[in-house]
């Protein structure tokens, strides 16, 4: 579908861009028979990346209207981390265009590839009870802070349309996990958590966000601190649903634990 006609050019558009990553880790029921990842799975990442943006800066619900310039320049081997950036690049008042790319990242070496990009419009629906432009969520200044964001679909809930616990936790370790593999540059295996209590529901339609920081090293292991907010993509109020400590601890082929590398022999 094609956009009949271009979108209005913010004055000044770079403070629209709102600039920030989502992480995610491609396992193999993501994957074709060459191992790696789909590219409708690469574009749902990117169209994910997008609605995100979107929903954050038009406080509006809104819909894919149109995809173009799209260009897959390599895959994304199953295991690897697949990191989406990008911007708004132009912006009206119910509509904005995105600019989105895909990074494929060796969690072992730190290598980086540049996969896939594309340019998104999103149209925000009319009716919808709009809040008060807020700012959108930034980068962190700190390339160790991963951010790991899901949309709270019907299939994820109970029936009270409240997300289930068990999809809370697998993006919590998600998260987790990335954030254990940058620093250790090694395979990582979870070896315990702390206790985690929920003190606030997520709910279908949320924007469901997932931070992850190292935040203490031993010989071996790690632990790793996660938080998890929700927010409705139209109020834009984020709640603290839960947090908690992940231990990791780094392993050789044989499973058997191994000294973590100095902090300056690892990078981000």
């Amino acid at each position: 579908m094609a956009s009949e006609t271009p979108l209005p050019v913010a004055d000044d558009v770079s403070q629209l861009s709102g600039l920030f990553r989502l992480v995610d880790v491609v396992f193999p029921g993501q994957a074709n028979h060459h191992g790696t990842l789909f590219g409708g799975a690469a574009l749902a990442m990117m169209d994910k990346f997008a609605f995100v943006m979107a929903s954050r800066f038009l406080r509006r619900t809104v819909v894919t209207a149109a995809l173009s310039e799209t260009d897959f320049r390599a895959p994304v081997p199953v295991g690897h981390l697949a990191e989406v950036d990008g911007k708004i690049v132009k912006a009206g008042r119910r509509s904005v265009e995105i600019e989105a790319e895909l990074v494929a990242e060796d969690m072992l070496t730190g290598k980086r590839t540049s996969c896939l990009s594309g340019r998104f419009v999103m149209v925000g629906q009319e009716g919808d009870a709009v809040a008060e432009p807020v700012r959108l969520l930034q980068s962190d200044d700190d390339p160790r802070v991963v951010r790991v964001v899901e949309i709270v679909f019907p299939g994820q809930t109970d029936h009270r349309g409240i997300l289930h616990g068990g999809f809370a936790l697998d993006w919590l370790g998600k998260a987790a996990l990335v954030a254990a593999s940058r620093r250790a540059r090694q395979s990582v295996v979870m070896a315990s958590s702390k206790t985690l209590d929920f003190v606030a529901p997520a709910r279908v339609g949320d924007i469901v966000e997932t931070t992850a920081r190292v935040t203490a090293i031993g010989r071996t292991s790690l632990t790793v601190s996660t938080a998890m907010t929700a927010e409705c993509p139209q109020a834009g109020e984020q709640r603290l649903c839960t947090r908690t400590d992940f231990v990791f601890v780094a392993v050789d082929d044989d499973g058997h634990p191994i000294p973590l590398p100095p902090e300056s022999s690892t990078s981000f």
